[in-house]
Formats: C-alpha cells, structure tokens, sequence
C-alpha cells in the first residue's frame, strides 16, 4: 500500500484546498497518471499517482483544505489493470525480482517550480546509485532562473537509477531518478551500478570517474593518483588519462622553452555560469537595450540618524528583539518620498503608465550564488521595527538559499547597499519593469563646511538610477532631494513632512 501526498508548494505557501479527483476507489491508475487537483492561493498543483496500482482509499475529499505532506490517498500497488501491465516492456515487468527488493519502483520527478518556470538545471546529487534513502531525505538539488529547489524522496528505499545527471537541464515533471521502496533499501546495488573496486581506485574520494576514463587508465598502466581530474569536484575524464599518458617522462635538465597559450590555457578554469547568473546577466542587459537609464547624485550628513540609532537602539532591540538598522531609515524616506513624486513608483506598460499606490520594496542582497533581490510587500504600512524585522528574514532566506518565486516578485521600487562592500559611490542597473533604484555608498567622514566653519560629518552619497522615459530630470532631482532631508532631519519622517 502507497500514501499519496500532498506535494511541496512552496516555502510560503503552508496549505491547499483538494479541487478536484480525478479518480475513484476501484480505478486503475498508470505511474504519473494524475489523481487530483490542488488549489493554493497563488498555483494550481496536480498530484499524479507514484505507483501502477489501484485506487484504494480517499483520505481528503473535495473542498478540504489539507497542509504539506497530509495523506490524500492510498493506493494498492501491483493491482494495475491487464492492459498497462501487458504495455510494459518485457526486460521492465521483473525489475522489482532481479533487484532482490520487494518493494515497487516509485519515480522521483522535477517539483513543481512556479507558474513562469518551466525547467530547470540539476545541480548537485546528494545520493548516488545504490545508496539506501529515507523518506522526504535530500536526493539531489536544482537551480531555476530564481531559486534553488531541493528534491526529497518520496518514500524510503534505494536509489537504483539516476536518469538526470548533474548539469543538465530538465523540464518541470521531467523524471530525475527511480527509487525501489521498501526492502529495496537494503539490497545490494543492481548490476548495472558501477562495482565497488573501480570506486575504492578513487583515491578515497566521494566522485566517480568517468567510465571512459577507468577503460582507459587500465589499458596505459596508469593508477588513479598519477592523473589529475579536471571534471565536476575532480572527476577523471578521459581527455585527463591522455594527458597524463602523453607527458614526457621527467629528464635531469629540461630543455627551456618559451610559454606558449597551451600554458595558459591549462592554467585556466572554465565553470558554467548558473541559471540565476545567466538570467542577472540576461536582465540587467534588457534593461539596458529597454530603458534610458539616467543616474542623479546627492549627498547625505548622517549625524542626526546615527545620532537617534545610538541613543535608542538598546531600548529598540529590548522591546522588538531585532536591531535597529539603517535600511529602515532608508525605506522610511523612500515611501515618502515616493507618495510625493509617484511616477518613480511606477511601470510603464505599452503606451500606458501604471501608477502604484503601494510600495513593495525590494532589497538587493549578495549571496554566494550571485545578486538576488526579496521584495517586502506593503513596506509603506509598515513600522520602523516591522521593516528592520521583514529584512532580517528576507536575508537569512537569501544566505539560505530559500527565497520562493513569490519572495522575489511584485516589487515596485529598490533599494541597492553597496556601501556594504566599501562602494564610495554606485549606479545601480534597474530592475524591470521598476522606474527606479536608490543606490546607498558607504557612509565616510569628510570635511563639510557648516555655518561659514570647516567640520567634520559622517557622509554617504546616494544615487537614483531612473528610467528617463517615464521620469524627469525634475522629479528625480527631487525625489533625491526628499530622501535627502528627512535623513538629515529624521523629525520629518515622524511628522510626514
């Protein structure tokens, strides 16, 4: 007997409404065969069957709403109807006997990845061919154009096929690999996995050579610590055994030569861009050909801000629990600002402009895995210790690797920190279809001539990247100018000045 579940649906999205069954109890059903229809507030989600069998019992019925993981149904396995068992090949039928495991083969497939993404590339597999696996544990990791997805086994076994290895690209519902349920977890690796002896030639490492490369280290004598692996966590290929073979054995006075691009090339290192780097390089490009992209500059005394975050930020972080920022300041000014000079809220779309009487902030943040930019929705409702809160969470999700597709749309305006990384002064690309992007530098003492005398003020420049089509120089100006004052007289910010 097989659980049919519900699905992952996103990290923010905890629970679904049952639409539709497709089938009833007694129906045959076919691996992959849809068996319902999910509804969250943002997606419709189909679950298909992950077994051949027959339709047992029907645990959530229409109209309930059921949480990740729930129980929808069962299914009895090995019940499937005359027709779909003779449709299978005759080297298919046995699989489950020759492995020595008792339980059926269950399909693992590419989740479901938003609504506008329809593929994705395999990154890393956490479990290779014969290893035994527990239900919901981490079978391997895939990276879309937004976000990585991690992908879990559906049932607990062992992995007896990889049929997408790491690199390549698979379209949603794509199958990855199959798993032999139950007792299968306990059988020895099938035939077709690569025998044990190869692998301990490995040096110790976790990474299988290529086959190729194994053939072909035997037939030149060579043992696996005389090559050096240049694949994927240095996996021998077989240009690696040819390029050992055909070095010249070492002679006591080497004949000096001049360096030629082989050299270089050798001491190079080609790696595939990610699919969320090749779509930052493809956007920020678009962004280019698409908008008239204009910067404007001023600059900012933070004395009064540093001034109020010192008097008051033990106090704040006492009653909030979070700490008190800059950034907060910084989306405070932003949304007034915005209320003021609307078009840098807006879009243009076609011949139309878009006003938005909303701010949904989005804030760009580094991660090893390149820029990714959360949006705070609704950020100007929100209280001082509100926005501190929302970007505390939003980065842990992005250094974490977890923010969803719904975490990184909708926004309506940006905010970029360079000033994190030492920047002195920045201007920053757009984010389409956004108008504009406020640019923070580093904050620097300099010498400021105030009241006819020379003192010295904690400085930050600061930028508006605009799009020149839907903008002008007037309302950038001062929008800058807004931001300007109320962070030099945050009193401003209190009286909606």
């Amino acid at each position: 007997m097989t659980d049919v579940r519900v699905p992952t649906l996103g990290e923010s999205v905890t629970e679904a409404t049952v639409a539709t069954w497709f089938k009833k109890p007694g129906d045959a059903v076919a691996v992959d065969e849809m068996l319902c229809e999910l509804e969250t507030d943002k997606v419709t989600v189909e679950v298909p069957s992950p077994v051949a069998g027959t339709m047992g019992e029907i645990v959530a019925t229409e109209g309930e709403t059921v949480g990740v993981d729930a129980l929808l149904a069962t299914i009895s396995e090995g019940a499937a109807a005359p027709a779909e068992e003779a449709a299978k090949p005759a080297d298919e039928a046995p699989a489950p006997a020759a492995s020595g495991a008792s339980g059926a083969l269950v399909d693992v497939m590419v989740p479901t990845l938003g609504e506008s993404v329809t593929e994705a590339t395999v990154s890393t597999w956490f479990k290779k061919v014969g290893d035994s696996v527990a239900a919901d544990e981490m079978l391997c990791e895939l990276e879309t154009d937004k976000v990585s997805v991690e992908v879990p086994s559906p049932v607990a076994g062992m992995l007896s096929e990889i049929l997408a290895e790491e690199g390549s690209t698979v379209e949603a519902s794509a199958k990855l690999a199959v798993i032999s349920s139950g007792a299968g977890a306990a059988a020895p690796a099938p035939a077709a996995a690569p025998a044990p002896a190869p692998a301990a030639s490995s040096g110790g490492k976790d990474v299988e050579d290529a086959p190729s490369a194994k053939k072909a280290m035997a037939e030149a004598g060579l043992s696996r610590d005389q090559v050096t692996g240049s694949g994927r966590d240095g996996r021998v290929m077989k240009e690696d055994v040819a390029r050992a073979n055909a070095a010249p054995a070492p002679t006591t006075a080497p004949a000096p030569r001049a360096p030629s691009a082989a050299d270089d090339a050798s001491r190079e290192e080609r790696v595939k861009m990610t699919r969320l780097k090749q779509t930052m390089a493809r956007r920020l490009k678009e962004a280019q050909n698409t908008a008239a992209i204009l910067t404007t500059f001023n600059e900012v005394d933070m004395s009064e801000v540093m001034a109020i975050r010192n008097t008051y930020k033990a106090d704040f972080e006492k009653k909030h629990g979070v700490r008190m920022g800059f950034m907060s300041f910084f989306t405070k000014a932003c949304c007034h600002a915005l209320k003021e000079i609307p078009e840098v809220n807006a879009e243009i779309d076609g011949t139309d402009v878009i006003y938005k009487n909303y701010v949904h902030m989005g804030v760009a943040a580094g991660t090893p895995t390149g820029l990714v930019v959360p949006v705070i929705r609704d950020v100007d409702s929100m209280s001082f210790a509100d926005i501190e809160k929302a970007i505390g969470v939003m980065g842990r999700k992005a250094r974490d690797g977890k923010l969803t597709m719904a975490d990184m749309t909708g926004g309506t305006f940006t905010i970029s920190n360079g000033g994190v990384y030492g920047s002195l002064m920045t201007a920053p690309i757009l984010n389409p279809p956004q108008s504009g992007i406020l640019g923070m530098a580093k904050i620097q003492d300099r010498a400021m001539v105030v009241g006819g005398e020379i003192v010295i003020r904690p400085m930050m420049y600061i930028s508006l990247s605009y799009d020149h089509r839907i903008i002008d120089g007037k309302g950038a100006v001062t929008f800058l100018v807004r931001v300007k004052e109320m962070l030099e007289d945050p009193r401003r910010l209190l009286m909606d000045l």
